[in-house]
């Protein structure tokens, strides 16, 4: 049954209580909620911290070494991250996500002071950044399922899609400045002031998290997390997802198509190898494919009213693959650069589409533990991906390791739309959405 705005339970749209204006739904009909655009500004601080991590790294990396098998060892070191999802969804379920947020986050700035002392010191290795990016992974991880679980207490339901959309888009953000940032400072003044940068940007996403007023402790969280409690949340996730008749499906899609074709932190491979650039190369195609993530995010904005959004996803998927297969094909730097930001968009649309449909088929109290096992889908893909893709960029080219991916990615996109029909036939519908999330079940 559907739930006026301004009448909605706490558990299903705690931003109700928060006194905010009427609003006409715009692209950024989020922020005359305080609370989101505290969020936001959090989240766009944190990710603009962690892609100059990963930037500054994987470009000195690949500058010392010239190693693409190398570069790819840096997903073999995240994978350590992937078991503390599960964990970390947990958390967000159980205790207060504001606070889970912050500490999270100053671990990353400690670690990011750590890299720029060793830096200016001129002690700076390899293994410190697999070090730290190892450690920082899983930690972060730890936070990362609290701030998409915090977007349904910020903003009423009627805005739950276009927060989502702004809050994916969060990311493109940051996939635009953090490049423009890592071109100018890591070219002009080094690793060291480059690592500087990233740790001021992320004092700012230890700080917003205790700006937000709403409350960050989950519906029906308990006061005492035990072992027992936490194995029985985790059992809980599980079987949430596994019956679920969409989430399943979405899941396998994000990793069967992201093992082939993971591209994002290996542009230093690209730039190299498709285009004979350098930090330079690696910055622009970063940056563009940030501002075609926007414009992805922003057209899933004006779909909103679209009840077939299983179909928007598999079509978007589709196109994401014909396009790796055009990347790969056409070594042309300004077609290169279209394509880099296309790419972006399709993704953008595939990411906003999968994670609008766990928060609204998904009750307040299992948010965390059904965004840890999205998280645990696509890190997992990306991570393994970064490794995949490296080596056979290593092997057979940068070229024809896209061409391939982009061929397995059609393939995957026909597998889920024939032998998991609940995505291709899902609707969107206000009722089915607040069933889905009360029996859940979908």
């Amino acid at each position: 049954m559907g739930v006026d705005d301004t009448q909605t339970s706490a558990e299903e749209s705690p931003a109700a209580s928060q006194a905010a204006p009427e609003v006409a739904l715009r692209p950024w009909s989020a922020f005359a909620y305080y609370d989101f655009t505290m969020l936001w500004l959090g989240g766009t601080a944190a990710s603009t911290a962690m892609t100059l991590r990963l930037l500054i790294g994987a470009q000195w990396i690949y500058d010392e070494t010239g190693s693409a098998v190398t570069l790819g060892l840096l997903g073999v070191i995240q994978l350590s991250q992937i078991p503390v999802v599960l964990f970390g969804g947990i958390l967000s379920d159980l205790v207060d996500r504001k606070k889970l947020m912050a500490m999270t986050q100053f671990v990353s700035f400690v670690s990011l002071l750590a890299l720029s002392l060793a830096a200016f010191s001129g002690s700076l290795a390899v293994w410190h950044i697999f070090l730290v990016q190892g450690i920082t992974g899983m930690v972060n991880v730890l936070g990362g399922s609290a701030r998409p679980a915090m977007i349904a207490r910020v903003v009423p339901r009627r805005l739950l899609s276009h927060a989502v959309s702004t809050n994916t888009a969060t990311f493109q953000v940051a996939s635009i400045l953090a490049p423009l940032a890592f071109v100018g400072v890591y070219e002009l003044f080094g690793v060291s002031w480059a690592f500087t940068l990233a740790m001021v940007v992320s004092a700012v996403s230890v700080i917003t998290p205790y700006l937000i007023r709403v409350s960050g402790k989950p519906a029906d969280s308990t006061a005492n997390v035990t072992f027992t409690s936490t194995w029985t949340s985790l059992i809980e996730g599980v079987k949430f997802v596994r019956r679920h008749k969409i989430l399943p499906g979405l899941y396998l899609l994000d990793i069967g198509v992201t093992v082939f074709s993971f591209y994002r932190f290996l542009f230093p491979i690209f730039a190299d190898q498709l285009y004979g650039l350098g930090a330079a190369g690696t910055g622009i195609l970063t940056s563009v494919n940030g501002i075609g993530g926007i414009a992805g995010s922003a057209l899933v904005l004006y779909t909103a009213k679209m009840p077939r959004k299983g179909v928007l996803v598999l079509f978007a998927t589709a196109l994401y693959a014909l396009l790796l297969i055009a990347f790969g094909s056409i070594q042309i730097f300004w077609i290169g650069i279209i394509i880099v930001a296309c790419l972006g968009a399709t993704d953008a649309v595939g990411m906003v589409m999968r994670q609008t449909v766990v928060q609204l088929t998904t009750p307040d109290r299992l948010l965390g533990r059904a965004s840890s096992a999205h998280s645990f889908a696509a890190m997992s893909a990306n991570h393994v991906g970064q490794y995949e893709v490296a080596q056979m960029s290593a092997i057979v080219g940068a070229g024809p390791t896209m061409v391939i991916g982009g061929l397995i990615s059609i393939v995957v996109v026909g597998l889920i739309w024939k032998f998991v029909p609940g995505v291709s036939s899902y609707h969107y519908t206000p009722d089915a959405e607040r069933d889905a999330a009360e029996d859940g079940s979908s």
